[in-house]
């Protein structure tokens, strides 16, 4: 897709890049001499960035142009039983095909699209669940995200939460944040092949990456999850057989390979419009700092309705306690921050783009040295960061 650009040269020196890409200004800054070499980051292709995450500065700025927005947080009753209803889906659809040949048109396409869809949208109630958005008891929201975990096959919900939380508090933290992928693998995987493998297993980079950078520590909600997904597992080989099970997995995989939800996966942080230069510079009162690279870029199309609203991501990292029933209302309510954000349009273009073309890949992320910590390590967090609060009884922004 050709897009135009626009510079104007400030008397400081400093270029400013408009990409008006997908009919959107977005706004970079890139120094116009030579960078300078620094010797923290590593000898690669990722953007560092010196400025703290965008998200804190504009939600607080939303919330001081229109604190009615508060209001919007707290959780949505409806999530139970749209992870009821897709839970009792996918096992309908189990047991329906448990006579099935494997390899057979009539399992690979339900596995795709119906198990996949599926299977997306229970990911992504997964990751609603984890910023207690389901119920106000923090003890109900790990239950239904283990029960969320079913069709899945995999336990994986009670560890998706730590390490998703911790990508809030330290967004594009080396070290912290592992949803950014590794020079390793950026490196390896800097090709069309390299990228195409990458977005056809992409949900194992996933899987891995996180236990890989760092561990977390074994509890209660971790052994439980792992009990009564192997239960869960054992009971539905010996009911319904072996393909039962070949066709939750099947669909989690799917989910995460070559379908139109997984684009969410790399259309939220990757760069596809991006500074002529990598941003580096060790002045960190530098003017260009003032408008750093944006790493966050949402989706408006109609997929939302498939997947939690995960499409609007720069209004969910904004504001985690709001729930996905209420995004488009923070969107509308705070349309003035958002309408000029650089967004997508198709989530399915998203990974043809990150295919194909040869100026995207994975050392298109934004990164950062310092900032953050680990959540789930003793420390706690703060609702008005994550999401509802962690504590039993502890007031909630926006619920009675």
């Amino acid at each position: 897709m050709p897009s135009t650009v626009v510079t104007t040269t400030t008397t400081i020196g400093v270029e400013l890049l408009a990409t008006p890409r997908n009919n959107t200004a977005s706004r970079y800054v890139t120094l116009k001499s030579t960078p300078k070499k620094v010797a923290d980051p590593t000898d690669d292709h990722f953007f560092w960035s010196y400025t703290e995450e965008p998200h804190r500065t504009r939600r607080q700025s939303i919330i001081k142009a229109h604190p009615e927005v508060t209001k919007l947080c707290g959780p949505e009753p409806l999530t139970k039983y749209v992870v009821v209803a897709v839970v009792t889906l996918q096992i309908a659809c189990a047991y329906l095909l448990k006579d099935t040949a494997i390899i057979s048109w009539p399992f690979l396409l339900t596995a795709y699209i119906i198990g996949a869809t599926a299977n997306q949208n229970l990911f992504l109630a997964i990751h609603e669940i984890s910023h207690n958005l389901a119920f106000k008891s923090p003890t109900a929201n790990r239950l239904i995200a283990v029960f969320a975990n079913l069709p899945i096959g995999i336990p994986y919900s009670a560890a998706f939460r730590p390490y998703h939380l911790t990508h809030h508090k330290s967004l594009g933290v080396d070290g912290l944040d592992t949803d950014l992928p590794t020079s390793l693998e950026a490196l390896f995987l800097d090709s069309v092949l390299g990228k195409a493998f990458f977005c056809t297993f992409q949900i194992l980079f996933y899987a891995i990456r996180p236990m890989l950078i760092y561990k977390l520590p074994i509890t209660r909600i971790h052994l439980f999850n792992m009990a009564v997904q192997l239960a869960f597992d054992y009971l539905l080989i010996y009911y319904l057989g072996g393909r039962a099970l070949a066709y939750l997995i099947m669909s989690s995989f799917l989910a995460g390979s070559l379908h139109p939800c997984a684009g969410h996966f790399i259309a939220e942080h990757y760069l596809f419009d991006k500074p002529s230069l990598p941003f580096r510079t060790e002045d960190k009162d530098s003017p260009a700092l003032a408008a750093p690279v944006p790493e966050t870029f949402s989706y408006y199309g109609p997929l939302n309705l498939l997947t939690y609203n995960v499409g609007l991501h720069n209004e969910h990292h904004d504001f985690p306690a709001i729930p996905w029933t209420r995004l488009p209302a923070l969107h509308e309510i705070a349309k003035e921050f958002y309408q000029d954000l650089p967004h997508h349009k198709s989530w399915v273009w998203v990974i043809w783009q990150f295919v194909w073309d040869k100026e995207v890949g994975l050392w298109c992320r934004v990164k950062r040295k310092e900032g953050g910590r680990k959540v789930g390590f003793g420390e706690g967090w703060r609702e008005e960061e994550l999401g509802a609060n962690e504590r039993e009884g502890a007031k909630i922004p926006g619920v009675k």
